[in-house]
């Protein structure tokens, strides 16, 4: 299974650089001699840099834009304790405790202060440690405090 990494932008300069959007965290992907998925094709980073604190990319072929940029799951580094993948959180059921079904994670939003969690049922939630108290990847479900969602 592949995951995302980032899309290919607008571009940058006249050299066939171009902003990367969605661009993951992780530095490694944006140097000089990584490779990845760019649709069907294995591309190469040929050149790298940053502007307006943003990966700007040039690939070793032409890539249209919009196209996403992938890797396969296997090569990500293994998470710290407590931090997470988006695609492990997304399907979760999240349940109040008590007992209260919210709905499943459909996504997870980038806020000012912390991350969102957005449920399929149109509630979004705090990823603060106040709000979501334990994980179970192999349950499939996210415990949170009550308080946090309001009654539908």
């Amino acid at each position: 299974m592949r995951v995302r990494i980032g899309r290919v932008g607008r571009p940058h300069g006249l050299d066939g650089a171009f902003f990367v959007e969605q661009a993951s965290e992780d530095e490694r992907w944006w140097r000089v001699g990584t490779r990845f998925r760019a649709g069907a094709d294995e591309v190469e980073v040929v050149g790298a840099r940053r502007s307006s604190g943003r990966p700007v990319v040039r690939l070793d072929r032409s890539v249209p834009r919009g196209t996403w940029l992938e890797v396969q799951r296997d090569q990500l580094p293994v998470p710290d304790d407590g931090e997470y993948y988006v695609f492990q959180l997304v399907g979760l059921e999240v349940v109040e405790e008590g007992g209260r079904e919210l709905g499943r994670v459909a996504g997870v939003a980038p806020g000012v202060a912390n991350d969102v969690l957005e449920l399929d049922s149109g509630r979004s939630l705090p990823m603060v440690e106040d709000c979501v108290r334990a994980v179970d990847l192999e349950a499939g479900r996210i415990l949170v405090a009550p308080g946090y969602a309001d009654p539908v």
